[in-house]
């Protein structure tokens, strides 16, 4: 019981340090990006420093149930726990992430945000450790479940935060919020479902301790479902006594769901024992069974869903439809093809990650080369033509009061800002681009990666950004910190598609696997000449490559055109405006000043002749 109220504790002391952090960015007033009012950085670093306090104590109770011990801080043991347990591994990454968000200066937006993003790599760090890893659908399992303990933690910190704040911020803040609660609500209402399907099924597990906590937990979130709903009615009716009520309801209901989970954490799901013995041995490393031989109709339709990556994309579709729809409101339009486009996009990444080519990318190298294509270089071309920065730009919610930048404005920052130039330049997206690939590949690092779950999804979230950043800068037409010349990216493009080349040229030449013997722990039943298997993927990276490089290089020479001839529209109408208002255009001003030039040069050269000493003739342009 120690454990499980070490646990509640950890979180509810998270809870309040996130809340805080949450509402000073979004919540408070802020003007030209510092925060207005009183200073919290006192208040949520003492917040911090008692999560990471209780974080700690966690593990050492954590670290005597292992030893089967009474209450005692051994150092050796706890330090042996955090450094050669996955799970004390992923607490350490927590401990250390909690730390680091303490250094930041939270009298400013931006420092809040990166705070925030530390928070919460620390609270769901050790998510991918849980029981859930050890049954089939892991991807599924696990990913759902971050998104679901994220969205209780937004919810409840968002709701303690708004607490915090002054009269006048809490009005002020009451219609974000609403939104925010909105969003959460039906995240944690649909992730909360999934997770149990996924777990318990449609039998009579439900009937087993395990399920009856889980039926607890549905009622609540359903009952929070019923108080945020009369809460946004409020909200309407602008009653802000009945919503300071209902919200400490709410906050309590939270805290009880959070106690729940913590017990279910500490409890295996039924029958787990044996569906892991019956289990196919692949499914301990990769977290789902060995898929059959690979044929044209089962790489098709094959789909084991990971859920990170799902999650994403599902966020990334709403955010557009929901700026789509903005836009439809306003009277203003979007053009379909950039829907059509940013949808063609998401699909491709679905495929490679959950669908047919993702659950083959796990077993064979070949399939992963294939899926690293399309994830790096051919779903980014079709994402960036949606052109999503532009439609954040139109859609995003300006500030609340005068000089107040609000999202959109945070957002126009970022884009100016010189880590956003210097990872636009050309140059390192690049090297970003195709160098990583040497630094992945050829070392151990492919290995290491393939054989964690985190390291997969990393590898995939590496290969998307990367591909998407380097043809935004490529091809893109949303705004960019600095201006690249068609010639260069042309340049950038062949140089591109050389070291492509010469990548694929290093795996075709190896003799031995590049994985560190993954795919061979396997064990795979169909295609078991690994290295033949290795040199196909080779073979499938050059391919593929080829393919999306010859499509951009199209894009820029079409881009190119439209340019010089937009360009050329320009000066033509110009020189018509000029020519209503009886003035010389700009070209006939160049044309002057070159012929003014001229005969300055022809006087000097017969002053010359002459034997004259040539006068200044004081050009000027």
């Amino acid at each position: 019981m120690e454990l499980i109220a070490s646990k509640t504790a950890m979180y509810l002391f998270a809870f309040f340090a996130v809340g805080m952090v949450l509402a000073n960015a979004f919540f408070r007033i802020e003007k030209f990006g510092v925060i207005l009012g009183k200073n919290w950085s006192q208040k949520i670093k003492l917040a911090t420093l008692i999560w990471w306090m209780a974080t700690f104590l966690y593990q050492v109770f954590e670290t005597n149930q292992i030893l089967n011990s009474r209450f005692t801080i051994d150092s050796v043991a706890i330090w042996s726990y955090l450094t050669q347990t996955d799970l004390g591994k992923s607490y350490l990454i927590s401990l250390i992430f909690i730390f680091v968000s303490l250094i930041f200066n939270f009298r400013k937006t931006s420092s809040s945000y990166l705070a925030l993003g530390a928070m919460m790599i620390a609270l769901l760090s050790p998510i991918f450790q849980s029981h859930s890893s050890g049954l089939g659908n892991h991807g599924a399992a696990i990913g759902f479940l971050i998104f679901h303990v994220g969205a209780i933690v937004i919810w409840v910190g968002a709701l303690i935060g708004w607490r915090q704040l002054d009269e006048a911020e809490k009005d002020l803040a009451l219609p974000r919020l609403s939104i925010l609660l909105l969003w959460v609500a039906i995240t944690v209402v649909i992730t909360g479902a999934v997770n149990s399907l996924i777990r318990l099924g449609f039998s009579n597990d439900w009937l087993t301790k395990y399920g009856f906590i889980v039926i607890a937990k549905v009622l609540l979130t359903f009952s929070l479902i019923i108080l945020a709903y009369r809460n946004r009615r409020n909200l309407i009716d602008r009653k802000v006594n009945a919503i300071r009520y209902l919200v400490t309801i709410e906050i309590a209901l939270l805290a009880v769901i959070t106690f729940l989970g913590s017990w279910l954490s500490n409890i295996k799901p039924p029958n787990t024992a044996s569906k892991i013995q019956v289990a196919d041995p692949a499914l301990s490393i990769v977290g789902i069974n060995m898929p059959k031989t690979p044929t044209l109709n089962r790489v098709f339709w094959a789909y084991q869903a990971d859920g990170v990556i799902l999650g994403i994309l599902i966020f990334a579709v709403a955010l557009y439809v929901r700026g789509v729809l903005t836009l439809s409101r306003r009277g203003d339009k979007w053009p379909v093809s950039r829907t059509i486009f940013f949808a063609v996009g998401v699909s491709l990444v679905d495929f490679a990650t959950s669908g047919g080519i993702g659950v083959y990318a796990n077993f064979a190298f070949s399939f992963h080369m294939m899926a690293h294509m399309i994830i790096g270089m051919i779903a980014p071309i079709a994402i960036v033509l949606g052109s999503p920065i532009t439609l954040a730009l139109r859609t995003l919610p300006i500030g609340r009061i005068k000089d107040e930048r609000g999202i959109r404005g945070i957002f126009i920052v970022f884009l100016h800002s010189p880590f956003a130039k210097i990872i636009s330049n050309p140059v390192i997206a690049l090297a970003i681009f195709d160098g990583s690939l040497f630094v992945l590949y050829f070392t151990n690092l492919f290995g290491d990666l393939m054989g964690a779950h985190v390291g997969h999804l990393f590898m995939n979230l590496h290969f998307l950004l990367a591909g998407i950043l380097f043809f935004q800068v490529i091809i893109g037409t949303d705004p960019l910190p600095i201006t690249v010349p068609h010639i260069l990216k042309i340049v950038i493009l062949f140089a591109a598609m050389s070291i492509h080349a010469f990548f694929s040229i290093g795996i075709l030449s190896a003799t031995t696997q590049l994985d560190g013997g993954y795919f061979q722990r396997l064990n795979r039943p169909w295609w078991t000449d690994y290295l033949a298997d290795q040199k196909l993927g080779g073979s499938i990276g050059w391919a593929l490559s080829e393919i999306p490089i010859l499509l951009a290089l199209i894009a820029v020479f079409v881009q190119w055109v439209k340019s010089d001839r937009n360009e050329t529209r320009r000066i033509d109408r110009a020189s018509e405006r000029a020519a209503a208002m009886g003035e010389d255009d700009e070209l006939a001003r160049y044309n002057k000043y070159l012929a003014r030039l001229s005969m300055q040069d022809n006087q000097i050269i017969e002053q010359s002749k002459e034997g004259k000493k040539p006068r200044k003739t004081g050009r000027s342009s």
